[in-house]
């Protein structure tokens, strides 16, 4: 397993992957609700990351909207179809909960798809800040609301406040 920190003009960011592909997108937000620990094992090696460094660049000057990196997030059946169902949501757009739990197949289920975007390996990537309350809010990012805020504003998203 590879990784590497970088500093962005968002915030510094830890990336975590091997040849199958980035398993992990970790903010340093100072608002995160899950630590990151890196193994021992792990080897840091920042020139296996550098087309992923180079589009999360141009990605935050606004000069990207689609990414095309070979992800391998870790996580159940359930969290990978939500992760899928994040992954379709245009760049710039938004979807509620409740709109997600649907494109899984049960509209009912907005609290479970909640529990899979907060665990999501790959943020901004697998856009999970790209959801939202139905009542158009912003709630639930486990990086901190600021950088969901800063990352929908960088899509030129009109936020409520």
């Amino acid at each position: 397993m590879f990784y590497t920190k970088i500093s962005t003009s968002l915030c510094p960011l830890t990336l975590i992957g091997d040849d199958k592909g980035l398993q992990r997108l970790y903010i340093h937000s100072h608002d995160e609700k899950y630590p990151l620990e890196l193994d021992k094992h792990w080897v840091e090696n920042r020139d296996f990351f550098q087309d992923v460094i180079l589009q999360l660049q141009a990605y935050l000057k606004g000069d990207l909207k689609a990414f095309n990196i070979k992800l391998n997030p870790q996580g159940t059946d359930y969290q990978k179809m939500a992760w899928h169902a994040l992954s379709q949501i245009p760049y710039g757009e938004t979807r509620t909960y409740k709109e997600q739990a649907t494109t899984c197949g049960n509209p009912k289920a907005s609290r479970a798809v909640g529990s899979a975007n907060g665990k999501n390996p790959i943020p901004i990537i697998i856009p999970c800040h790209r959801v939202i309350a139905s009542n158009g809010q912003l709630t639930g990012f486990a990086f901190g609301l600021d950088i969901k805020k800063k990352l929908l504003s960088l899509e030129n998203k009109k936020l409520l406040e």
